[in-house]
């Protein structure tokens, strides 16, 4: 766990961590809970690193040439 937290730090993980922080902060300050629930998908995100990032959730363009 603290490896998968200390390394692949990428841009996108820097930006979801800042949109995250963003978020929980407008929430405290405008009283508007819902934020929360937004800034928490945002930072399990950055903390286990997920999502979609650098062409990581393209389909593979394999084709299987047995079929053929």
């Amino acid at each position: 766990m603290k490896v998968q937290l200390f390394t692949n730090w990428h841009l996108m993980r820097w930006v979801r961590l800042t949109f995250a922080l963003f978020l929980f902060i407008q929430a405290i300050v405008l009283r508007e809970w819902m934020f929360i629930t937004f800034g928490l998908f945002f930072f399990i995100q950055v903390i286990f690193n997920l999502g979609c990032g650098a062409n990581d959730c393209t389909i593979p363009n394999h084709k299987n040439k047995k079929d053929e």
